[in-house]
């Protein structure tokens, strides 16, 4: 069996110019490129994975917003928040801390 007659096998329209060039065109696209299948699909899980971590920051700005509404809406609470957070004290007061013990 000769070469021209394995080529006579093939159907027409998949020895055409442009068929041929498109095929390499999507190939080289997909395997080959600086952007092909595997870059594609890494970059979509990182963009996932930001989207997450867009949510949770999000929802950690509206919780501080929250707290710094109520201590500004209350001298109570800031100075609660003071004393707990800062250990700020008023003159002439003592203030102790006490940490609990581990167990070992």
């Amino acid at each position: 069996m000769a070469l021209p007659e394995v080529f006579d096998r093939v159907p027409r329209f998949l020895r055409s110019f442009y068929f041929l060039t498109g095929m390499t065109f999507l190939v080289w696209m997909t395997l080959f490129d600086a952007n092909d299948l595997l870059k594609q699909y890494e970059m979509y899980d990182k963009w996932r994975e930001l989207q997450v971590q867009k949510e949770y920051y999000t929802g950690k700005i509206a919780e501080v917003k929250k707290d710094r509404a109520e201590l500004l809406s209350s001298p109570e609470m800031l100075e609660k928040f003071a004393r707990e957070k800062y250990v700020m004290k008023r003159p002439g007061e003592d203030v102790f801390v006490l940490v609990p013990q581990e167990e070992e």
